[in-house]
């Protein structure tokens, strides 16, 4: 079974062409308790597919505990988008509907390196000077 239809793979692929460097996924799974994590393995293994600087790499959240601690991932299912470096960008749960856009833009942000804010949003930005821990919690209901 697959989660995306033959246009929506087309759609998707014709998006990842605007990639300029290659964007690692890496997904925390397990197989017991996690009534998502093999849906969304589902999911990013076909998004995976669609881009040679798409590789995904998958951990299970009990066993593989120096990756957990490395990422500093505390639930499941959960993905990171990493590139060059790592900008922090983690998805928990499993990223469909809106949350699908927002992790393919997530992607193209960190394949080029930067982000589509705005200059005086990034001065405002550079003015913090503590640690900042921002979270963004999505639901359609």
């Amino acid at each position: 079974m697959t989660i995306l239809t033959d246009k929506d793979r087309q759609a998707v692929r014709d998006r990842l062409q605007a990639m300029r460097e290659p964007v690692k996924l890496v997904y925390f799974t397990q197989e017991l308790e996690c009534p998502t994590c093999r849906e969304t393995g589902q999911l990013l293994r076909e998004l995976s597919e669609l881009s040679e600087k798409l590789p995904l790499q998958v951990y299970n959240f009990q066993l593989d505990r120096e990756q957990v601690d490395r990422y500093k991932i505390d639930k499941i299912p959960a993905t990171v988008v990493i590139g060059a470096k790592d900008y922090g960008i983690r998805f928990y749960g499993m990223p469909l509907g809106y949350e699908f856009a927002t992790l393919l833009e997530a992607i193209l942000a960190v394949s080029q390196g930067k982000s589509n804010l705005s200059p005086k949003s990034i001065e405002r930005l550079r003015a913090v000077k503590v640690p900042l821990h921002l979270q963004v919690f999505v639901t359609p209901t």
